[in-house]
């Protein structure tokens, strides 16, 4: 468990937790906002961010003999989006609802890119079903940018649409490889597996509330914050996963944690508007 910890957090981690005490805090000194709060902001978040990637690892460590890593972990770090949809539905706003799992759908191939240079992985992970990688991606944030310019009384054909392509798209993914030797846990599988998940899902969807607590006291400019901090933290669990896999030099599986991530999404998104027809 010792040796978990210590594998998810690494120089890039400090890096990035350096970056948002600075980020926060100095626009906090900028704009005239509140440093003491921003600073504690800023701790809260790298907080959130500790514990994701701690529970990144956990679910990689338990699941890492298993076949079809990439897919499982595509599904599972969306777990906070789905919370995120149903307290959006829960109040009536789709608009919120859905803007959580559809944003996503942009900036989960932008730190797919980054977590493969991080690991000077880029040539090998591009070779890897380039084809099939590009058109999911460029499918689902087709569509996920689309529903932002629908009227209400077309989002049924926008649910239909979405849902045909990214369910093709599901089932056409590729299979990934599942090596013959098995390598040892260090952790029990059956125990933590599902505290990890349970961990990942709480703290992503917290992580939201708790950057926009460090905007709020620092001032910082709203378009800023809304495309660079939170569009790219709260894809934390997503990058976090890239991260591991690619670690392991599993090219393929990297990839379908980032496609079935936004296939995902884009279930996500229409189940909630189709919920929104139906009870409006």
């Amino acid at each position: 468990m010792r040796q978990i910890l210590f594998d998810s957090i690494g120089k890039l981690d400090l890096l990035v937790w350096v970056l948002v005490i600075l980020f926060f805090c100095g626009s906090a000194l900028l704009f005239g906002g509140n440093l003491q709060y921003s600073f504690i902001g800023a701790g809260g978040v790298i907080l959130e961010m500790l514990l994701i990637g701690m529970a990144i690892e956990l679910i990689i460590e338990c699941l890492k003999n298993t076949k079809g890593i990439g897919t499982l972990t595509g599904f599972i770090t969306n777990g906070p989006e789905a919370l995120c949809l149903i307290v959006g539905l829960a109040v009536g706003d789709i608009i919120f609802a859905a803007s959580t799992p559809l944003g996503s759908n942009f900036m989960n191939p932008i730190l797919l890119f980054v977590a493969a240079l991080v690991c000077g992985q880029v040539a090998a992970t591009a070779k890897t079903r380039a084809g099939y990688t590009l058109t999911t991606v460029l499918g689902t944030a087709a569509f996920a940018g689309s529903f932002f310019f629908m009227k209400p009384q077309q989002y049924l054909y926008w649910v239909v649409g979405a849902v045909t392509f990214s369910s093709i798209m599901f089932f056409l993914r590729p299979d990934e490889n599942h090596s013959e030797e098995e390598e040892d846990h260090h952790i029990n599988p059956k125990l933590w597996l599902l505290p990890a998940i349970i961990l990942l899902t709480v703290t992503g969807y917290f992580l939201d509330g708790v950057v926009t607590f460090a905007a709020t006291h620092s001032h910082a400019p709203k378009g800023v914050i809304g495309f660079l901090v939170l569009a790219t933290l709260t894809s934390w669990p997503e990058f976090k996963s890239c991260l591991a896999l690619l670690n392991r030099n599993k090219h393929l599986a990297a990839i379908l944690n980032i496609t079935v991530s936004n296939i995902t999404n884009i279930w996500l998104a229409a189940a909630g508007v189709a919920t929104y027809l139906v009870l409006r």
